[in-house]
């Protein structure tokens, strides 16, 4: 086997492990709204568990009801009735030969304040009124303008400290509340036992409530569980302690834990725990009975530092996990970006972690442990670090709803696309334009039988992503492209790349139907002086028409494509200022691509203008509009970059409509969209195909 290491026995504690690829506790959003496992979640984990995963465990299941909930659709190990029902899960996960542990959680003071003390009556009303969650999330908008007055519960914590993140009200929790939570944390865990599970981890990391004990930022506390590392350590021992009790040393209990919260990476030097702090913590723990440590890093406040944007490289920070390898005997595991066989299998040899944790790619692609143990990575869909899956989750928990994966349509979705209708019958599909909408809808086709035409008026596939790779630490974007090609083409798809299609020629391909996925056009806005020779789009940037060197740039316009073509222009060696009508840069953009682009521009002197609209250009400059009170200023440009949206390009659909009865639009000559948009609207067009 070409992956020996991966694909060897693993063992934690007493349980042995097929092999050293484990799904880590990455929350999804699926559970039922009592904490029970929903079908969509156990047909979720069943996809990843029948294709060969060694271990899994779930995602945050809360302790306790009344401050401990973090989100509508989570497990819960609160009650005995929760037993039955996670053990009916376990069942499904063992036919497979997976092994499943639990992770324990409270999210302290990353809690939501509209979680806390009406959550019990919340999921009551819901058990006995299941129709009650539609009115529920309904209310979530009015009840979170409400929160903001402060009029509402506390989160909890071990002291006082607001999230900068989170930014809800804090308490810290008294001794008693204190005994009681550790009280919650052992007897979920003998829950687990009961339920047939494996084993716990512990949820020590990320900045949730665990990890505020054990870190000195967090943890203010003058009594026995704060101050000295010995007193902040005393929550999580005393949990294992108890836990062992409970459940006998046979039960495997894991901690995941934050051994760096790099607060330093955010201008905080000396702040929290740094990583020889953290390592004596992984040593105490292994003293006290822990049986693995699953090494991660950061909290909510660094948040780029453990659930990390498309410039980190891969492995970034596998050297977190060797620290601790180093100085532990008990297994660990970690996660470290890992986004190849090939990456997995060095860092196992390289003596980094003895398990690979593999969140996101799990997520892009449910089959990565199959594949790789037949030979075939060269078939994983890839994860590219796009952050969607986060995004998508923080706006979709709020109602109710899972998180989505730019690349894997399926996800969320196991059981109702399990089995496509293979009925093409040969038929031929044409398919206008080889974007990531274009070629996603391809390879559904031809899964289905049918024979996709691919016509591309480009030389290469990719239609708009090709312009999105070009900017810095944009790489990543090559995989989505790479990764859809090969699919398409493995399922049958013809690509005919330098065709512009035409009704005419479109029409000699006889087709059963026709599907447009033309993409978008760059929006000129009528300002005068647009016409002029030094006036250009990102798009002419970004596909190499116009190169600038050594010039003032004004770039119109600061959403991420903006801000990205301005750093490729920046590091051509160009000097430049950002342009923005909004009161802020990035206005509407997920945070942790600003937190991550931002720096990296200012680094390079850039300037910011903010609550301004572009009015006029002239030879040498631009002149803006304050948008608050109308006055005017002129600022020098030698060049500007119009960075104001895409319009759907649906000329052609217009076009060839009268001659096709079956015609559909998809990805960005649809609806103007981004990756996930894009790859979901060709494959559920070319799905439901009849």
């Amino acid at each position: 086997m070409r992956y020996q290491l991966l694909f060897s026995e693993g063992r934690i504690g007493r349980v042995m492990l097929r092999n050293r690829v484990v799904l880590p506790p990455l929350e999804v959003g699926m559970a039922n709204f009592d904490g029970t496992p929903s079908e969509q979640l156990v047909a979720y984990y069943e996809e990843r568990a029948k294709n060969g995963l060694g271990l899994l465990i779930t995602g945050i299941t809360r302790v306790n009801e009344y401050h401990g909930a973090g989100l509508p659709r989570q497990l819960a190990m609160t009650s005995d009735r929760h037993i039955q029902p996670f053990s009916r899960m376990v069942e499904r996960i063992h036919r497979h030969g997976t092994k499943i542990f639990c992770q324990l959680h409270h999210p302290g003071r990353q809690s939501n304040s509209l979680m806390v003390g009406s959550w019990p009556l919340m999921e009551r009303i819901g058990r006995l009124w299941p129709g009650y969650w539609k009115y529920f999330f309904k209310l979530v908008p009015a009840a979170e303008k409400f929160a903001q007055t402060g009029l509402v519960p506390a989160v909890v914590a071990p002291s006082a400290v607001a999230c900068e993140y989170s930014r809800q009200k804090t308490r810290a929790l008294s001794k008693r509340e204190i005994r009681g939570l550790i009280q919650d944390f052992i007897r979920a865990a003998r829950r687990v036992q009961r339920a047939g599970g494996d084993g716990v981890e512990l949820h020590a990391a990320h900045g949730y409530l665990i990890q505020q004990f054990l870190s000195p930022h967090t943890n203010r506390r003058t009594d026995e569980y704060g101050g000295s590392l010995d007193n902040r350590m005393r929550f999580i021992l005393e949990v294992v302690s108890g836990i062992r009790g409970l459940c006998g040393t046979d039960f495997p209990v894991v901690v995941r834990l934050t051994v760096d919260e790099f607060y330093r990476f955010i201008g905080k030097p000396g702040q929290g725990i740094e990583l020889d702090q953290g390592v004596e913590m992984a040593k105490r723990l292994e003293q006290a009975g822990v049986d693995a440590i699953d090494v991660s890093s950061a909290s909510y406040e660094t948040m780029n530092y453990w659930l990390e944007p498309p410039s980190f490289e891969p492995g970034w920070r596998k050297d977190l996990a060797r620290a601790v390898k180093e100085q532990v005997k008990i297994p660990v595991l970690a996660a470290n970006v890992i986004r190849s066989p090939e990456q997995a299998e060095a860092q196992l040899r390289e003596g980094c972690q003895d398990f690979v944790c593999l969140g996101r790619p799990l997520l892009a692609d449910p089959a990565w442990t199959r594949k790789a143990a037949e030979g075939r990575a060269q078939d994983i869909r890839r994860c590219i670090s796009c952050l969607w899956c986060f995004e998508s989750f923080l706006t979709n928990a709020a109602k109710g709803e899972t998180l989505e994966c730019a690349v894997n349509p399926r996800l969320g979705r196991e059981r109702e696309t399990a089995e496509p209708q293979k009925n093409g019958a040969g038929r031929v599909v044409v398919v206008i334009g080889a974007g990531p909408a274009g070629l996603s809808a391809a390879g559904i086709l031809g899964l289905r039988g049918f024979r996709p035409v691919v016509l591309e008026k480009n030389a290469a596939v990719g239609g708009q992503l090709q312009l999105a790779n070009k900017p810095p630490k944009k790489e990543k974007i090559n995989w989505c492209v790479a990764d859809l090609e090969r699919a398409a083409l493995q399922h049958g798809a013809e690509i005919r790349c330098h065709v512009e299609a035409a009704p005419a020629s479109v029409k000699a391909l006889d087709p059963y139907a026709v599907i447009v996925a033309t993409g978008a056009k760059a929006v000129i806005p009528p300002v005068k002086g647009v016409e002029l020779p030094h006036v250009c789009t990102v798009t002419e940037i970004l596909n190499g028409s116009v190169r600038l060197q050594n010039r003032r740039v004004a770039v119109i316009g600061s959403g991420m494509t903006g801000l990205e073509t301005a750093e490729k222009l920046a590091e051509d060696g160009n000097r430049i200022l950002v342009v923005e009508m909004m009161d802020r840069i990035a206005a509407g953009v997920h945070a942790q691509h600003v937190d991550d682009i931002l720096p990296r521009l200012k680094a390079y002197s850039t300037d910011f203008i903010t609550s301004h609209k572009l009015t006029g250009i002239s030879a040498d400059g631009i002149t803006l509009e304050n948008i608050a009170d109308g006055r005017r200023r002129e600022e020098k440009a030698d060049a500007v970059v119009l960075s104001v949206g895409v319009r759907s390009d649906r000329a052609l659909a217009d076009q060839l409509r009268p001659h096709f009865s079956r015609l559909f639009m998809i990805g960005d000559a649809r609806r103007v969209g981004r990756i996930p948009q894009a790859v979901r609207d060709g494959f559920d067009t070319a799905w439901n195909l009849r």
